[in-house]
């Protein structure tokens, strides 16, 4: 009988013992989830990838791709100040994200490499939205819209459309999409630095011929209404340029794009595309 009195005791230690054990799991149990929150809180500040855009907040900057020698889009005046459309497009857009501009300037033919190098942000550089681009670039929304043109000596009646191209020298951006129609049309390339060197390769009759940008064209005649050219043939289609980024530049590219639809809404972008062209280039 001595057994059966002790019973009691002994389930009540077992039962302290259990309540113990599972409080103290319980407050492991706390413990760890406290823990892991903190742990998730503070990982999601310190080893969350942080986009482009984040980077370019903490240095102040936006570093920009562009040619300066490309009138009117990007070029030095008479000071030998870098300015024109596609510079002061991008100097606003850098404003409204919060940070200054810095350009380096760099030929066309190299301006994608320098990209893939990061030795840039992004281009702003009036670079045609294409395709094949588009597979390893991504880019702004269009911001400029305009046409390629054939261009010769104002003496040349030999030329006149894309056809007779057949067998001519061509001076354009190697790489550029212009040096696609000449291609494309059977001229011969000769490597050109942008707009005003193929402008100074037809002039001297070492090119005869050279198929350029709608505006820059307009724009030339503005700065020298004496030049000895003429348009002689025009692309049906329009060809739409935007802001050039790292393929999974998603927050940059994004936040460029708030940007220009606020300048175009506010009317900033259209004070800026008067001051270069008369008109709002953007449709």
């Amino acid at each position: 009988m001595r057994p059966a009195k002790r019973l009691p005791s002994i389930l009540l230690i077992l039962l302290a013992l259990l309540s113990g054990c599972g409080n103290n799991a319980n407050e492991q149990n706390n413990n760890n989830k406290t823990g892991n929150a903190n742990t998730n809180n503070s990982g999601a500040a310190t080893s969350q990838p942080q986009g482009l855009l984040s980077d370019i907040k903490a240095s102040g900057k936006l570093v920009i791709g562009t040619e300066g020698t490309y009138a009117p889009f990007t070029f030095h005046d008479a000071n030998g100040k870098l300015t024109g459309f596609d510079v002061d497009i991008a100097k606003e857009v850098s404003k409204r994200l919060g940070v200054e501009s810095e350009f380096i300037e760099t030929q066309w033919d190299g301006i994608f490499a320098g990209l893939d190098a990061k030795r840039f942000d992004a281009i702003f550089n009036e670079v045609a939205i294409r395709d094949d681009r588009k597979e390893k670039y991504d880019f702004s929304d269009p911001y400029i819209v305009s046409k390629a043109v054939l261009l010769v000596r104002e003496d040349n009646n030999d030329i006149t459309s894309f056809a007779d191209l057949k067998g001519k020298k061509s001076a354009q951006s190697l790489t550029s999409n212009l040096a696609d129609i000449a291609k494309a049309n059977g001229a011969e390339i000769v490597g050109a630095e942008g707009f005003n060197q193929a402008i100074d390769l037809l002039l001297s009759n070492r090119v005869d011929a050279t198929i350029n940008d709608s505006l820059s064209y307009l724009d030339a005649l503005t700065q020298r209404p004496d030049l000895k050219i003429k348009q002689v043939d025009e692309e049906a289609d329009a060809s739409y340029s935007g802001a050039l980024f790292r393929k999974g530049s998603d927050d940059l590219t994004a936040a460029v794009n708030d940007a220009l639809a606020a300048m175009k809404s506010d009317g900033t972008y259209l004070t800026i595309s008067k001051k270069y062209f008369g008109t709002d280039v953007s449709q």
